[in-house]
Parts: C-alpha cells; structure tokens; sequence
C-alpha cells in the first residue's frame, strides 16, 4: 500500500516539475518582470517559496515553522543577481521540504508540529504547504505563459489535442497508479 507521504511526495514533485518546465522557458529578464505596478514577478513568488519551505521544513518536527530567522516581508524584494542563483534558491527550498519528507514516516502523520504556534498535525502541515506551494507555482505558469504568448510551450494536454490524449490514456488497461508516474520512469 502506499503511503500518504509518498503520495505528497509525488504531488509536491509534479508541481516542481511544472515551475521547473516554467523557469526553463524564461530568460532572468522574463523572470524579474512585473505585469502590473506592485504585481510579484516569478522571481520574487520563487523567493517567497524558497524562503517559505526552508522555514516549514528545516527541523520540521522539533521547532516552529515560522523560524526566527526568516525575514519573509525581505521575500517580496527582488534580489537575485542571476537566473542561476534564482535556480538555486529555488532547488534548496525543494531540497529542503524533499529530505524532510523522506525522513517521515506514517506514525509521524498524526504528532503535532507548530507553525506560528498553532499546533498541526503533521497531515495537516502538510496539507496546508500542498495547497501553498501549488497556488504559487499557478501563479509562476500563469506569468510565464502571459510572457512567452504564442511561444510557451504547453505543460499539460495541449489545446486541440484532449481527444487524443484520452484514446491513448483509454487504450491502456486499467492500472492504479499516480496520474503524473511518467514523470518517475
């Protein structure tokens, strides 16, 4: 049987791929722009995400998610140098939430962890990042696909071709697995 941290896991995994695909497609001028005066460019939702999961998931179990040494209103200043060092901000906060999940297991689900002292399950701490994070990778998409126009290349079913993505996904038998395991072989 699966476990409920393994089926986040994957979850977690396939919105990181879909803001990866995005950053892919970017230049860092593409990155750092604003649609709209006071509007967060994608550098700065990154920011805002990284920032968030170094927070929420170093020493997950043992201290407050709201670590005192975030300074997350600095988040939503826009301070990279290089479409490298955004990268690299971005993969160490997934580092981080990856390698704390890969520590848990199901007796863990139901201990209580705090985040701005209100106590969690460790579901419900989870649940909370996995309705988060994806809400502002939505938003790092959305902006991306707003600035490549007719040049974004799709992440999902492109337009047109949902009847034949379905004949193929129909042909197969029927199988229990994860809707995006392609993304794992």
């Amino acid at each position: 049987m699966e476990s409920y941290i393994d089926s986040a896991i994957k979850q977690f995994t396939y919105y990181k791929s879909l803001g990866d695909k995005t950053l892919e497609q970017l230049t860092f001028d593409e990155l750092k722009k604003e649609m709209a005066t006071d509007s967060n460019s994608i550098s700065i939702i990154v920011k805002h995400i990284a920032g968030n999961m170094l927070s929420r998931w170093t020493n997950f179990l043992t201290e407050d998610g709201e670590k005192s040494w975030r300074h997350r209103d600095s988040e939503f200043e826009d301070s990279y140098n290089s479409k490298e060092e955004l990268i690299h901000n971005w993969n160490n906060g997934w580092k981080c939430l990856f390698d704390t999940l890969n520590l848990l297991n199901d007796s863990d689900l139901e201990r209580i962890i705090y985040i701005r002292n209100e106590a969690h399950t460790v579901t419900e701490a989870i649940n909370r990042q996995l309705a988060h994070y994806p809400y502002h990778v939505g938003q790092i998409v959305f902006i991306g696909k707003l600035i490549k126009g007719k040049n974004w290349q799709s992440l999902s079913i492109p337009k047109g071709n949902s009847i034949k993505y379905n004949e193929e996904k129909f042909s197969q038998v029927k199988s229990k697995s994860h809707f995006r395991d392609d993304l794992w072989q």
